[in-house]
C-alpha cells in the first residue's frame, strides 16, 4: 500500500512539473465564455468587466452578421456550437430557432422580474432579454409650420393631406421595413393588407432599400433634411436625437405615432446553445442580463427597452419616448410560416 501510494505521488510530481501548474491550479483558472451575437450588439465595457471579475472569466463575443444571418450560422453549426450563449433572435425568427433545436431550457429566477406579454417561449428554451417597437416618426416642426394635424392611425396615411409625406424601406432589405409590414398586416389581415398598400402606393408612398437611407436621407426631421416628414423607425429614435444632438437639447425634435396597431414590437431572446461545456457559466450570463445592472445599460447602447421590471431608464427616454400601450403583434408561428410569401406579395403589389 505505502508503495503504491509513493508510486502516486511520484506521478503526480511529474505531470505538475511538466505543465508547469500546481494539480489545483486548474480550480483558479481564467475560463471563457462565449457569446454569438447579431452585428448590433452593444453593451459596455464596464459592465461586462463586472461579470468577468465576479466569476472570474473571459467572454468573447461572436458577432454573426443581422440577425437572420446569425440564427442561421447557430442552426448549421449546431452539432458543433461555435457558442455557449447565443443572444438577438427576435420573434419573427424565434419559432425558426426553437425548432430548430439549438437550445437548452433554463428557467431563470430573474424571469419573475419579467412581465408574461415578453415571454413567449413556455419551455424557457429562448428568454427575452430586451423590446422594441418599430413606428412612425414625424418631424414636429414640419407639422407645426404647416399647421398639419399629425395622424393618429395608419388609416389615416392614405388621406389626400398625407400624400408624398411618408417614406418607408423595403421589408424585403430592412428589419424596420419588415415591422411595418407587420403591424399593416396585424391592423388590416392577411385579406386586407396589400389593399391598404396600394392605396399608400396611390397616396404618393416612397420606397428606400434601407433604413440609414430612409432617416437620414428622406426624413426631414433629422440630419438628412428630407422631403418627406414622417418615416419608419423606431420607437427610440426621438430619444436619440437628444443623446446625439451635436449641440444639447431638452426636447427632441421628433416623435413617434403610438396609436393602436401603428407600432410593431419586437422581442429579442437569449438562450443557452445546446452542447455548451459550460453550462455553469451560461446559466450565469444569462441571470446577468436579466440583472438592473444589464437591463440599465441596455437603452443608451441600443436604443432599446429593457424587459425587467427592476431596471429604471435613462432620462432621454423618459422625457422624449411614448411607449405604446397597444403594440401591434403576430404570433412567432404565423410570422416563420409566412414572410417570404407576404414579402413577395408585397413586392408585386408596391414595386411592380
Amino acid at each position: 500500500m505505502k508503495k503504491s501510494l509513493l508510486i502516486l505521488i511520484v506521478i503526480a510530481g511529474i505531470l505538475a512539473a511538466c505543465t508547469g501548474q500546481s494539480p489545483d491550479a486548474t480550480a483558479t483558472e481564467t475560463r471563457t465564455l462565449t457569446v454569438m451575437t447579431h452585428d448590433s450588439f452593444a453593451i459596455s465595457e464596464d459592465v461586462i468587466a463586472q461579470f468577468e471579475a465576479e466569476n472570474n472569466v473571459k467572454v468573447e463575443f461572436v458577432r454573426s452578421g443581422d440577425t437572420g444571418a446569425a440564427l442561421n450560422k447557430a442552426i448549421l453549426s449546431k452539432d458543433n456550437p461555435l457558442a455557449d450563449v447565443f443572444y438577438g433572435v427576435d420573434n419573427t425568427f424565434l419559432t425558426r430557432a426553437l425548432e430548430g433545436g439549438i437550445f437548452e431550457s433554463y428557467q431563470s429566477p430573474l424571469l419573475a422580474q419579467v412581465p408574461e406579454e415578453f415571454q413567449l417561449d413556455s419551455s424557457f428554451s429562448a428568454l427575452s432579454i430586451d423590446y422594441g417597437d418599430v413606428c412612425i416618426n414625424y418631424d414636429k416642426a414640419y407639422f407645426e409650420d404647416n399647421s398639419l394635424t399629425v395622424p393618429t392611425t395608419l388609416e389615416e396615411l392614405v388621406q389626400p393631406e398625407y400624400a408624398g409625406l411618408l417614406a418607408v424601406e423595403n421589408p424585403s432589405t430592412s428589419s424596420p421595413g419588415l415591422a411595418f409590414l407587420m403591424a399593416t398586416i396585424a391592423e388590416f389581415g392577411e385579406d386586407g393588407y396589400l389593399a391598404y398598400w396600394q392605396q399608400l402606393v396611390d397616396n404618393g408612398l416612397v420606397v428606400v432599400n434601407d433604413w440609414e437611407t430612409a432617416y437620414y436621407t428622406n426624413f426631414s426631421g433629422s440630419s438628412g433634411r428630407g422631403p418627406q416628414p414622417m418615416v419608419v423607425s423606431y420607437g427610440s429614435s426621438p430619444a436619440a436625437e437628444v443623446v446625439y444632438a451635436e449641440s444639447p437639447i431638452e426636447e427632441a425634435p421628433t416623435a413617434s405615432i403610438v396609436g393602436p396597431n401603428t407600432c410593431f414590437r419586437q422581442i429579442e431572446f437569449a438562450g443557452i446553445l445546446k452542447g455548451t461545456q459550460n453550462r455553469d457559466l451560461a446559466e450565469k450570463f444569462i441571470d446577468f442580463m436579466l440583472s438592473p445592472t444589464f437591463q440599465e445599460d441596455i437603452p443608451l447602447q441600443m436604443f432599446v427597452f429593457p424587459v425587467s421590471t427592476e431596471a429604471e431608464l435613462p432620462v432621454a427616454f423618459q422625457d422624449n419616448v411614448d411607449i405604446p400601450t397597444q403594440p401591434a403583434t403576430l404570433a412567432p408561428d404565423l410570422i416563420d410560416a409566412n414572410r417570404e410569401a407576404w414579402i413577395n406579395a408585397w413586392t408585386e403589389t408596391v414595386l411592380q
